[in-house]
């Protein structure tokens, strides 16, 4: 995605099933547990970059001692600040044959890892997860992270107050937590009926994991299976983490060995007997992000990888339409390395369709990652902001050929016309295709992603250029009183009613809108955009049917009140969040 883009947080919890000597005398350290853990993290370091956490709880610790350790870091690089500090208190640590729990910094038999992505709150220590609800008595101690955002959080808020608690800010972290610790204390330590009475009150995208004091682990997932939450368990470990290819690498394990926590459940791992699998929300249909393979998650994941590749050979109809079927006269590349995997698959079928024409591709552009704009004069950034990427000389035939060049997605365009095509555009292609391997971003999202208004995304404000253009306001402020009006029913009964304004054009339509919003200024070649349709979407990743972002379908109640209050927002010129 060539935009950033912030998007669902990582979350990591290990379970050590055996004693502390056990894994001193098989693996020769009782840091085995945080050695593991730190591997879960930097694996899925590309989760969360505004911040990291983590907690370990020994469970045979004597009252006197502390039974639970947390650090957190917030700083430029958190993940390898933190994990940096924790390895430097074990190597300070004159007990290094030591067994017992928490005898050594960090070496317990539960932990809880967490990488943020903020989209919302500040990027503050307090903001970091784990969380800590304390109490001097074990049992009523409890830890969280979690991968999440809530759409009702004002809802939460007033609950709890009406219950007599008085929340220190909004952040639905914080009020998350203590509704489970309310619970948790309500029924005597009872997780599965905690876990039910609190989390069915919430409206969002969740995959919470924790720890109680006393040792009882515990990871569960929303009704529709939004955010992806997968597990493993031996007679060694048990492991949930935010993708399956994280758990596989960090214990040499086959796909087939990880499994999926399934929407809507929980998994219990007490402290002492056997782990269950447990239904703690009612059935929802499931809707797991779609986004989650389009990008966010790594791509050395085998399903991901055909699901990716899949992407690259559906769009190749569009690709060979925009460019003529010249195949002689065509270079293929792709932008940002996140899309290379689809660009594989744009290969495959391109060489299906090319008889005897010899295809040509390559790397045409590489992000600079070491380029920095420390000049604060504006004029001075923008001259600089175009280097951001380096390009290949030589392999295009000026005014000649066509390049085309696939990316992810097209979410705010900004990266895309101000650097991506002035910088393809010194290649003197005739024509540049850009060609991305989802469909049009209509929608905000609510679930985590960080595009929470309509203002940011290039689709949208095509849509409002073709409005303007054909005299269409009266429509547009017409359905903006309907959003309004929307926003005063219960959320189980309202409608997206910004979905009305895309109705009115087709899909070619505001593709040549965005195309020329994306458009620099003094762009010599020729611009056409291709994107994925829906329908192919949802042949290529038939599993994973969270498109709201695309379609307008949203997957909860809250969705639909988001959607509308965001084109509110908009139409009152109010650059804030819709939840």
């Amino acid at each position: 995605m060539s935009d950033p883009l912030k998007h669902e947080c990582g979350v990591a919890l290990l379970r050590l099933r055996k004693p502390l000597d056990y894994y001193a005398e098989k693996y020769g350290t009782t840091a085995y547990g945080f050695s593991k853990l730190s591997l879960l993290m930097e694996k899925q370091h590309n989760r969360g970059q505004d911040g990291a956490g983590i907690a370990c709880v020994g469970l045979d610790v004597p009252p006197g001692k502390p039974f639970y350790q947390l650090e957190k870091s917030c700083s430029s690089m958190p993940l390898a600040d933190l994990l940096e500090r924790i390895s430097g208190m074990l190597e300070a640590s004159d007990q290094k044959t030591s067994t017992k729990a928490l005898a050594r910094p960090f070496c317990g038999e539960v932990y809880l890892g967490h990488l943020r992505y903020g989209t919302y709150g500040n990027r503050t220590l307090a903001a970091c997860h784990p969380m800590v609800c304390d109490n001097a008595r074990r049992a009523s101690t409890l830890l969280v992270a979690g991968n999440f955002n809530l759409t009702n959080t004002p809802d939460v808020f007033n609950h709890l107050t009406s219950l007599g608690y008085h929340p220190h800010g909004h952040q639905d972290c914080e009020i998350l937590l203590t509704m489970l610790s309310h619970y948790l204390g309500e029924y005597h330590g009872d997780l599965l009926q905690a876990v039910k009475n609190a989390a069915a009150q919430w409206d969002g995208g969740f995959v919470i994991s924790g720890i109680i004091g006393n040792g009882d682990a515990f990871a569960f997932r929303d009704a529709a299976g939004i955010r992806p939450a997968y597990y493993y368990v031996d007679d060694e470990v048990a492991v949930l983490a935010s993708e399956r290819v994280t758990i596989q690498t960090a214990f040499n394990l086959g796909s087939d060995d990880v499994k999926e926590l399934p929407a809507g459940h929980m998994i219990i791992i007490p402290a002492k007997g056997e782990i269950t699998l447990k239904q703690c929300l009612p059935h929802a249909p499931v809707r797991h992000c779609v986004f989650e393979r389009i990008y966010f998650s790594r791509g050395n994941d085998a399903d991901i990888q055909r699901e990716r590749r899949a992407l690259g050979r559906a769009v190749v109809p569009k690709v060979l339409d925009a460019i003529d079927h010249d195949y002689d006269h065509t270079f293929f590349s792709y932008i940002p390395n996140t899309a290379q995997v689809s660009f594989h698959g744009m290969l495959e079928a391109l060489d299906d369709y090319r008889g005897g024409h010899k295809l040509r591709f390559g790397m045409i552009a590489v992000k600079d990652a070491k380029f920095r704009t420390f000049i604060s004069d504006a004029n001075h950034r923008e001259e600089l902001f175009p280097h951001v990427y380096d390009v290949t000389y030589g392999l295009i035939q000026s005014h000649e050929d066509n390049l085309v060049v696939i990316d992810d997605s097209i979410v705010r365009g900004n990266t895309m016309r101000r650097a991506i095509l002035p910088i393809l555009d010194r290649l003197e292609p005739k024509r540049i295709v850009i060609v991305s391997s989802a469909p049009q971003i209509r929608y905000p999202d609510c679930y985590g992603i960080d595009m929470a208004s309509f203002s940011e995304l290039v689709a949208f404000q095509a849509c409002m250029d073709l409005i303007h253009e054909r005299k269409m306001d009266a429509f547009f402020e017409e359905t903006v009183h309907q959003a309004e009006e929307e926003l005063a029913r219960p959320d189980r009964d309202m409608q997206n009613i910004a979905a009305r304004l895309y109705a009115q054009f087709t899909d070619d339509e505001l593709t040549e809108a965005i195309t020329k919003r994306l458009l620099p200024d003094n762009l010599n070649a020729e611009l056409k955009v291709v994107f994925l349709s829906c329908e192919d979407l949802r042949r290529c990743i038939p599993d994973h049917t969270g498109d709201w972002y695309f379609t307008g379908n949203y997957p909860t109640p809250g969705g639909n009140r988001v959607v509308n209050q965001a084109l509110v927002n908009f139409a009152h010129n109010l650059f804030i969040r819709a939840y």
